[in-house]
């Protein structure tokens, strides 16, 4: 938020490059004085034995662990839904957020003060939404009916967005993406609802690694589909079509949370397995 704000009001590029390098250093310099490590690193071994056998160690607990992941999420109807809902919201959302600049300022000549001012809007728009509006109605509604909404919210985001017919209508569209951020915590508390307390970093990582894969896969269809509606050899004359097809990825997705069905941890989620601390093991 504070970049964005110092990008509409300094104009100068000279200044951009120095403060991002300033930011940037400020974070390790700011965790190495105040952040207190909590695990406990392994007692240093014979260098010459530990040189071949750590990395294998290190992979066999990788892979035990994805694998129990992925266990505890398919056991699970609510995780397995989530997850589903999650994948096929990361895709349209992260294909819009991949070209949509792009596609801007090749429809409507958008330059950095128009970015600025939409993502300021969003911004400021999603702190009021997530500290003032979402605990207010989180408990009258429930997760599953805020998921929804943020769903339906993006929905009507990706459309104003693709079918733009005129320079005002992409800040329309943007007051929709106030909405929209409501979407990850409510994922997240349905999540965390579904999975144990000893289960709960398995499971959102495991969430979070479709979201990833999700992201992987969107700008390899995105990146090229909205270069061909953008140029002169398009099939047909509609410059938003690549961003009307990222609704259709959270339409499917607004059909998996409809019949989500937010529950308790189930049996096999909720036995008692504490992973050991990667570091920590000697």
């Amino acid at each position: 938020m504070s970049w964005e704000i110092f990008w509409h009001f300094f104009s100068q590029k000279k200044y951009i490059f120095p403060v991002s390098i300033a930011l940037l250093i400020f974070c390790p310099v700011y965790m190495q004085l105040f952040l207190v490590e909590t695990v406990k690193l392994a007692p240093k071994r014979d260098q010459d034995s530990a040189c071949l056998t750590t990395p294998i160690k290190i992979f066999q607990k990788r892979y035990k662990s994805m694998k129990d992941a992925a266990t505890i999420v398919m056991s699970s109807p609510a995780l397995r839904g989530i997850s589903l809902v999650s994948f096929f919201f990361e895709l349209g959302k992260s294909g819009i957020n991949f070209v949509l600049m792009y596609y801007l300022k090749a429809a409507f000549g958008f330059d950095k003060n128009e970015f600025s001012e939409i993502l300021m809007l969003v911004g400021f728009g999603s702190i009021i939404s997530q500290m003032l509006v979402l605990p207010l109605i989180n408990p009258l509604v429930g997760e599953k009916v805020i998921l929804c909404i943020g769903i339906l919210a993006s929905i009507a985001y990706a459309l104003f967005n693709g079918l733009a017919w005129a320079l005002w209508v992409p800040f329309m569209g943007a007051t929709f993406k106030v909405v929209v951020v409501l979407v990850r915590p409510a994922t997240y508390a349905i999540i965390s609802r579904a999975s144990s307390s000893n289960n709960q970093g398995k499971a959102q990582g495991f969430v979070a690694g479709v979201e990833s894969l999700s992201s992987l896969l969107s700008p390899l269809v995105m990146s090229p589909l909205t270069s061909w509606f953008l140029s002169s050899s398009a099939p047909f004359n509609c410059k938003g079509f690549s961003i009307i097809c990222t609704s259709v990825c959270m339409m499917i997705s607004l059909c998996f949370a409809c019949v989500l069905e937010p529950g308790a941890p189930s049996s096999n989620n909720s036995e008692d397995d504490i992973e050991t601390p990667l570091l920590s093991e000697s």
